[in-house]
């Protein structure tokens, strides 16, 4: 891989804005958001929320040894993924991100229809990453209220479903009024959500072995294997394979760098870094979290029951328990549960940043319907309307966790494989119909773009059967996997409507200016 001078020719000299709005009128846009970001605005991904928010999956299936080597098989793969990815984002730095670059590789008879169904995968899986994100939090929220006030043996409060989804409600509604700010404030935001990740794993990785008075050996966590579920599974290969879930769903979002490149200064290379960064920064710094939490897994039954104080989120038990069995005092636990929650609410406000650019995009081009109310930008250059619908939407999603909670866990495998499958789409045109005649921009893999990229599809469709498959047996309707359903979901209704509707005018992105080419 390489960063070296463009290989798409760029007629400018001097100003760096300038080359950016030149290549960006190349490509049949005009410049109408503000450029006020750098590569550390948007260069890594939130760890702290991934493995806290799923840790009860990798420790249900397969537990230490699962997690703490299956990260590093995902984060390979990952890799692979994120390289491919970055060598398309310095070629194309547009805001569409994924369906653009799938339009402009797939060749002009499927341009359209790859396009579209690329653009409707990956904005409902924002979509759904938002809510699974935001609504986290709202639970973690609800699990320090409730050890704060005693724990669910000792009289804490217990929130009721509908008092988590108000919770959720409000911070979906300071995420939307956070992102109603100029870009500049976005920016602040951005590079607060890397300090904060980089300076609270620092932190908790000292802190949380250092205060446990009992820590696992070594040999437990990487090599003790889980298998007592209580879900019906005993295979261990299939275990393993169902446990990748929380390191895969841990590393997804890198693609919010593709969709911030119109706001972002030396794009065609400040984009392809910000992929790349993410899920380096996010794979060491991810591993080095998880295994320190894991240093003071010993119990885990106890851990996942859900007769314990923190109602079986086993991170927070664990974390009240080091505590409270060093300090006879459960709160330092609360404290590091406090420094995940805010990091899980900076994720919060990239996920409507990156759904509103995204959104903005695809309306441009004439995809969502009403585009044309969308399609605005305010005065501080920022799209408001779409902002505001990306709230609405998420808070929508999130009403599926009343009828059943089984249901909403659905969530978290449309904002995986959704985005996975976005993520491929592109990569997978590149990799054939594109293969001779892509030009690549200033970073580039060179001969093993292809090599790497056909890496990168191969391990996006295994895991999207991975996750298709059952996670409990007997099936029944409280343990069914929705996942099949929720992503087979989007691809059926993203067909039809092509089908039915769109394949007589979209016809993919839309030039908004006038180019010479």
């Amino acid at each position: 891989m390489a960063v070296s001078s463009r290989s798409v020719a760029v007629a400018v000299a001097g100003d760096t804005a300038d080359a950016d709005q030149v290549r960006l009128h190349q490509l049949g846009y005009k410049q109408e958001l503000k450029r006020g970001l750098s590569v550390v605005s948007n260069s890594i991904i939130s760890v702290l929320t991934g493995v806290t928010s799923t840790y009860n999956t990798g420790l249900r299936y397969g537990g230490p040894a699962s997690m703490t080597l299956g990260w590093l098989v995902v984060a390979s793969f990952n890799g692979c993924v994120a390289l491919s990815m970055a060598e398309i984002c310095s070629a194309y730095p547009t805001s569409g991100g994924l369906y653009y670059w799938s339009a402009k590789l797939a060749g002009k008879k499927w341009a359209p229809l790859a396009s579209w169904v690329t653009g409707w995968f990956n904005i409902v899986g924002q979509w759904a990453t938002t809510t699974s994100v935001d609504f986290s939090l709202a639970q973690l929220i609800q699990v320090i209220i409730l050890l704060g006030t005693g724990g669910a043996n000792g009289g804490g409060y217990l929130a009721s479903k509908y008092v988590i989804l108000a919770i959720y409600g409000f911070i979906l509604l300071l995420h939307g009024l956070i992102n109603s700010l100029p870009i500049h404030w976005l920016s602040w935001f951005g590079q607060l959500g890397v300090f904060w990740n980089v300076a609270g794993v620092f932190v908790l990785v000292i802190l949380i072995p250092s205060v446990a008075k009992e820590r696992a050996s070594t040999k437990f966590m990487f090599t003790h294997f889980n298998t007592d579920n209580g879900v019906g599974i005993h295979s261990k290969p299939y275990i393993l394979a169902v446990g990748l879930l929380m390191s895969q769903y841990s590393m997804i979002g890198y693609d919010t760098s593709a969709h911030m490149t119109e706001e972002t200064k030396n794009a065609d290379k400040s984009g392809p870094i910000g992929l790349i960064s993410a899920v380096a920064l996010s794979s060491i710094f991810g591993w080095i979290y998880l295994v320190a939490l894991t240093s003071i897994v010993t119990d885990i039954p106890y851990l996942l029951s859900a007769d314990n104080d923190a109602g079986g989120y086993a991170i927070a038990q664990a974390l009240y328990s080091t505590f409270h069995s060093r300090y006879g005092s459960g709160i330092g636990g609360l404290v590091c549960l406090g420094v995940v929650a805010v990091a899980i609410f900076l994720c919060g406000v990239a996920c409507i940043t990156s759904n509103s650019r995204m959104g903005y995009a695809f309306s441009r081009d004439g995809a969502m319907p009403y585009s044309h109310v969308w399609y605005r930008v305010s005065k501080h250059e920022v799209p408001l309307n779409v902002v505001w619908l990306s709230v609405f939407v998420a808070f929508a999603m999130a009403l599926t966790s009343l009828g059943s909670q089984v249901a909403f866990q659905a969530m978290v495998s449309i904002a995986t494989l959704g985005l996975y499958i976005s993520y491929a789409l592109p990569i997978f045109f590149r990799v054939t119909t594109a293969r001779k005649s892509f030009v690549p921009g200033p970073f580039h893999l060179g001969r093993y773009g292809v090599i790497i990229g056909w890496a990168a599809v191969l391990w996006v469709a295994f895991v999207t059967v991975l996750f298709s498959l059952p996670v409990a047996y007997p099936i029944a309707k409280d343990n069914l996997n929705y996942t099949p359903v929720a992503v087979g979901g989007v691809l059926l209704l993203s067909i039809l409507a092509w089908v039915f509707h769109a394949r007589f005018w979209f016809r993919g992105p839309i030039i908004n200016i006038n180019v010479d080419t």
